[in-house]
């Protein structure tokens, strides 16, 4: 049988909550893209990814978001709520690796620099409320199936692929996947600090060349005449052609209207979490019937 790579790129937890509504809906009409050969996450696909890789149904993932009942932001009495940060120089500067004009990785380096100057939640913080889902694994533990996640050092701007060969746990690797530069605290890893591997690609589809059939699922690369996204497609598109060139057959899944709806325009708003699930879910049962013929089960 054809060897099987699924992509799962970032988009906050709003991103987490459409892919697992997505995988949800495509299992309900018999298309189970967890059985792929290898799984590879982004930020928010890092955490959908590693679920999956690590034996959890799409369905029990997507469940509990469906579920969720949005609440108030935290304030304290007579105190409005804190201002969101400031994230201009991280834009700025991502706009500037995908440009072109400077070697990517020394614009990533100091991203990097600036995320460490940033003042956060500690990592301590940061790991037991985001490592919840992994809270009855040992530090240590990756999944058996063949999973990866991507980070960036934020010393040096180097791109990381975290897998079972490097010897970390998946709840470090995949939150430093998930560390936004300016929103979280980059993570410590063997000594470095990693940031969120969307600092090179929201998606890194590349990583799927030499497999067979790939199915890439990238949340930000929905239609837009916003400059910067544009940019952002621009780079899949060279990432889709890189992985066609290597012999695959691609399927490229984005949000329909229903999903960018769904968003609204700040990704790390999780009151849009069931919205975003359920627009998922419903994109999901539609294009079953498409993949069908390129994914049959096992």
């Amino acid at each position: 049988m054809a060897s099987r790579a699924l992509v799962l790129g970032g988009g906050g937890p709003v991103g987490i909550a459409w892919e697992a509504g997505l995988l949800a809906g495509l299992d309900e009409g018999g298309v189970r893209l967890a059985d792929a050969d290898f799984i590879v996450g982004t930020s928010a696909g890092s955490f959908v990814g590693a679920q999956l890789a690590m034996g959890r149904e799409a369905g029990a993932l997507a469940k509990p978001i469906l579920a969720e009942r949005p609440a108030p932001q935290p304030t304290l009495a007579g105190q409005p709520a804190a201002a969101p940060p400031d994230l201009t120089t991280l834009f700025t500067k991502m706009q500037e690796a995908m440009s072109g004009k400077r070697p990517g990785r020394e614009v990533r380096a100091e991203i990097g620099a600036w995320a460490l100057s940033q003042k956060t939640i500690s990592e301590e913080t940061f790991i037991a409320n985001f490592g919840r889902s992994f809270s009855s694994l040992p530090d240590d533990v990756w999944p058996n199936r063949n999973y990866a996640c991507t980070a960036v050092d934020a010393q040096s701007g180097e791109f990381v692929v975290w897998n079972k060969e490097a010897g970390v746990g998946v709840v470090r690797a995949v939150a430093s996947s998930c560390s936004v530069p300016g929103v979280f605290p980059p993570i410590t890893i063997k000594g470095r600090r990693y940031i969120d591997g969307g600092m090179r690609s929201a998606t890194n589809a590349d990583l799927a060349k030499g497999y067979d059939v790939a199915v890439v699922v990238a949340v930000t690369a929905a239609a837009s005449t916003d400059p910067a996204m544009l940019r952002f497609r621009q780079m899949l598109d060279n990432e889709i052609t890189a992985v066609k060139e290597s012999g695959a057959r691609v399927e490229l899944i984005v949000p329909d209207d229903a999903g960018v709806k769904a968003f609204g325009i700040n990704l790390m708003d999780s009151r849009r979490r069931p919205g975003a699930a359920k627009a998922g879910l419903e994109q999901g049962k539609t294009l079953a019937a498409k993949l069908k013929s390129m994914w049959p089960g096992k």
